[in-house]
């Protein structure tokens, strides 16, 4: 079984910076593609950043240019690097892995709990 776990949520001026950090544990062999969405009170999920296993990245435009995902393999953590926030960034931010496990080699698809990213003066 395969946990998600995100953190590094919180309360931030507009113009302020967070990192957000996606961390992987349990029986795992790979950690592929992983994608971070948040979902705004009233508003439909929507994807933030993408990285895939060869470290390729795509962002969405709201943010592009702002916010930079990156990962450590080593530790099978994916961040996301947010500079420049508004309120609008304001949601709840979400990581979404594709891990594959040890023993059976099978591709299980994994959501982290969320975290709260509340920009505001």
């Amino acid at each position: 079984q395969v946990q998600l776990v995100e953190s590094g949520g919180g309360l931030v001026q507009p113009g302020g910076s967070l990192r957000l950090s996606c961390a992987a544990s349990g029986n795992i062999f790979s950690v592929n593609d992983v994608v971070w969405y948040r979902q705004a009170p009233g508003k439909q999920r929507e994807l933030v950043a993408v990285i895939t296993s060869g470290g390729s990245t795509n962002y969405a435009d709201s943010v592009k240019g702002r916010f930079t995902i990156s990962r450590d393999n080593a530790k099978n953590t994916v961040y996301l690097q947010m500079n420049s926030l508004k309120p609008e960034d304001t949601a709840v931010y979400y990581c979404n892995a594709d891990v594959v496990t040890m023993g059976t080699m099978t591709h299980e698809n994994s959501w982290g709990q969320g975290t709260q990213v509340t920009v505001s003066s």
